[in-house]
């Protein structure tokens, strides 16, 4: 997910994907566990899109 598509984005909408993103990252640390993870890599890219989506929530808070 790129910057510019989370900045488009509606404060619920950020909400929503953010928990989804979670979701998915508590999901994939438990695959990894249990020797199942087919792609490590995903790991990395779903934190760094929680990343951006908290930056992009932090922004918005400052410009309130």
């Amino acid at each position: 997910m790129k910057a510019s598509e989370i900045r488009k984005m509606s404060a619920e909408e950020l909400d929503k994907q953010l928990l989804e993103l979670k979701d998915e990252l508590f999901k994939l640390r438990f695959q990894q566990a249990i020797n199942q993870l087919d792609n490590p890599m995903r790991i990395n890219a779903v934190k760094k899109d929680i990343a951006r989506i908290k930056t992009v929530q932090n922004e918005n808070g400052a410009a309130e």
